[in-house]
């Protein structure tokens, strides 16, 4: 009987700090998020939507046995990129080039999954169409969203957040058991902020006029008490109330309400700007330019100058964190920072102001371009699995940096210059969709015919051949050997003919394959490079090699190779070693040491999110099962391996060669099952997801995939 291993899934954080004051609005979201249904937190900015939607998602997580996911669309600009987001987000790697609504609709398919959409105001449009589309097809899923604005779906359920309660400063009474949410929220913040703070009779009336004041409003209410540790109480109210001067209050009289709380809001926090030195605002400012959240390196990577001193940087974020400008959290990584949406939109407008827009976002291009071929040159080494997770936590940071490339006059070559520097990122870390999406947005900005485009042609040849793109493959590589051989670029030349040869081998062209790779491996000889490019080649030579019989040649080439990996602490390209390897063991007779190196090699690229790699393992897998007597098992295997193939692209490439162990497995498992047996634990196995068929592969043996009645396979 197949099974597979079962956990809870999703990404949902810790609680960073209690919700106060929102118990009813907490009972109807509850009552709201159920499967098939579209449901919008909206509010004014401050109001705390973000902090609800996720209190409500912890308290029903248990309704959804496969997870809650939260997307955090905040820094996202291009909404092109939404499904991608959602994607990176879900952890589906599709290796096709489908569209991407397309491939999230068959990954929630069957599914009973509560996705929340964090910050949607911007991207309105694309986010309702978005959830339309995924919610037609995932009857189990809930759709959970925070928006200034209803996102305007006919089947959307809105619910508004107010901000907390308070209480009129002349006429309530000091009353410790019955008092306004406002009140509690400010006391538990000042109490964080002093180490100790409470609500009594002498300071009843100035809390209740300061939560009055800032109209109810969490964010504004947080921002306030983090100044308590600068200013007592008093002086905070009598200074905030100086600041409110600038709006007249009849012009607050007969403003619409929403209208009075942002204008609260952006009091405060210009407040809060006016009580920062003048270098927190500058460096507030500065850090506005942040896609997600950044170490302090980074912070004075980017923002240090002569004015604002690499060594006053870490210093000034602390400060900033104690008036709850920045949330800091800490891990095993160090100490992170983030700027609040609120908060950076406010830092934007202020660095656009002080004329350094522009200045800004080049250096955080500037820093995320030396990132990105900084961890090009280390990808050959032992640093392969940090480098991918690091990437990973700033994503959303070199997607600004493209972005800002690929929309500023001049830029475009650098935009090509960076997406190219990836390629071991969208190739080897299982981005290839959105690697494709930057480098057609690049190369049909900028005909120039640069180093940075050849490459830029190469890469993105390379990627349509893994999606199984062969004819586009075929077009970009050799628009990249044209213009080597024009411009006498003979690393791109080298890169092109070693991609034709890719190509040539998934069409089962091993004659013209095996010239190409000899033409590539020599040009990269004469360049005196050893990379992850170079050793590719190598098993990729001898795959073409073992396709034509000559085995023992392809062994001694994949030998080398896995012990030049082993050597430099490289595992990608270990990963295709170790499969060739794991082929010729079984054709040996040698098939426990076989399934012992299919394995690895299926750990190894899962390690990369290299679903190509993985698939072909598990179809070697499959096939060691079968000889090795369970059918059953290996059935549900071929089964899972053929739903991962549709997030590749074309099953085994379409060759005849690579196919060869499917073929033999399915005709070795059917003469042991019977063809209704076979076909039944087949379809078993497609209801695998990814995690499910790994861990099968791997031997895991928790839980249960349904199987045929007993009589099919007696």
């Amino acid at each position: 009987m197949a099974e597979f291993a079962v956990r809870r899934r999703g990404n949902l954080a810790l609680r960073p700090t209690a919700l106060v004051g929102r118990r009813a609005e907490l009972t109807e979201l509850r009552r709201l998020c159920r499967p098939g249904r579209m449901v919008t937190v909206t509010g004014v900015g401050g109001v705390g939507k973000t902090r609800l939607a996720l209190e409500a998602a912890r308290e029903i997580q248990d309704d959804f046995p496969d997870g809650v996911w939260v997307v955090d669309l905040s820094a996202l600009r291009d909404a092109a990129l939404v499904g991608h987001a959602i994607a990176r987000t879900l952890r589906v790697v599709d290796q096709t080039a489908r569209p991407q609504l397309d491939v999230l609709a068959d990954h929630l398919a069957g599914r009973r999954l509560l996705l929340v959409l964090d910050t949607c105001e911007h991207l309105r449009e694309t986010a309702a169409g978005v959830a339309e589309v995924l919610l037609a097809a995932a009857p189990g899923l809930c759709v959970l969203a925070t928006s200034r604005q209803a996102l305007g779906l006919g089947r959307e359920q809105v619910l508004p957040v107010a901000p907390l309660a308070t209480a009129d400063p002349g006429t309530a009474p000091f009353d410790t058991a019955a008092r306004p949410p406002a009140f509690d929220l400010f006391e538990q913040r000042a109490a964080t902020v002093l180490g100790g703070f409470e609500l009594d009779a002498r300071n009843w009336h100035t809390v209740a006029r300061l939560c009055r004041r800032l109209e109810g409003l969490p964010l504004a209410l947080e921002l306030a008490a983090g100044q308590l540790r600068h200013l007592p109480l008093d002086d905070l109210l009598e200074r905030l109330d100086d600041r409110f001067q600038v709006l007249v209050d009849e012009d607050m009289a007969t403003t619409p309400a929403d209208t009075s709380r942002h204008d609260a809001l952006r009091t405060t926090v210009g407040w809060s700007h006016e009580l920062c030195t003048r270098q927190e605002r500058l460096l507030w400012a500065r850090l506005s330019v942040f896609a997600g959240d950044f170490t302090p390196e980074t912070a004075a990577h980017v923002c240090s100058d002569s004015v604002l001193l690499v060594g006053d940087v870490t210093t000034t974020l602390a400060r900033l964190a104690d008036k709850s400008i920045l949330t800091r959290t800490e891990d095993e990584s160090g100490t992170r920072y983030r700027l609040l949406d609120t908060l950076r939109e406010y830092g934007a407008e202020w660095l656009r102001e002080l004329g350094e827009k522009d200045d800004l976002r080049r250096r955080h291009r500037d820093w995320c371009l030396e990132l990105v071929e900084r961890r090009a040159r280390e990808w050959f080494g032992p640093g392969q699995a940090e480098i991918f997770q690091h990437l990973r936590s700033v994503h959303a940071d070199l997607s600004a940096a493209l972005e800002y490339c690929l929309t500023t006059p001049g830029q475009a070559q650098t935009g090509l210059r960076m997406a190219g520097a990836m390629f071991f990122y969208w190739v080897g870390c299982g981005f290839l969709d959105e690697g494709r999406t930057w480098l057609d947005r690049a190369l049909a900005l900028d005909p120039e015919p640069t180093p940075a485009r050849a490459a830029a042609l190469w890469i993105n040849g390379y990627i349509a051949i893994k999606q199984g793109d062969t004819d586009r493959a075929s077009a970009l590589l050799e628009a990249s050997q044209a213009q080597a051989q024009r411009t006498g670029d003979r690393v791109a030349l080298a890169n092109a003919i070693h991609r034709l040869g890719c190509v040539a081998l998934v069409t089962d062209d091993h004659a013209r394959a095996a010239v190409l790779f000899k033409d590539a491996l020599a040009r990269y000889e004469s360049l005196g490079e050893l990379n992850t490019t170079v050793i590719m080649a190598r098993v990729e030579f001898a795959m073409t090699n073992a396709f034509q019989g000559d085995l023992p040649f392809a062994v001694e080439l994949c030998e080398s190779v896995r012990a030049i990996c082993e050597e430099h602490g490289e595992g990608w390209v270990k990963a295709y070693a170790l499969y060739v390897l794991a082929f010729a063991r079984w054709t040996e007779g040698r098939t426990e040491e076989a399934t012992a190196l299919a394995r690895e090699s299926l750990t190894l690229s899962r390690t990369f999110h290299d679903l190509v790699c993985a698939v072909l393992a598990i179809e070697l897998l499959a096939l060691f099962q079968t000889a090795g007597g369970s059918a059953e098992d290996a059935s549900a295997l071929q089964g899972a391996a053929k739903r991962i193939w549709r997030t590749v692209g074309l099953p085994l490439f379409g060759s005849a060669y690579f196919n060869a162990p499917h073929i033999q497995g399915e005709a070795l498992a059917r003469r042991s099952l019977g063809d209704a047996a076979y076909d039944q634990f087949f379809e078993d196995g497609t209801h695998l997801d990814l995690d499910q068929a790994v861990a099968f592969a791997m031997g895991a043996r928790t839980g249960h995939v349904p199987s045929p009645d007993s009589s099919h396979h007696r």
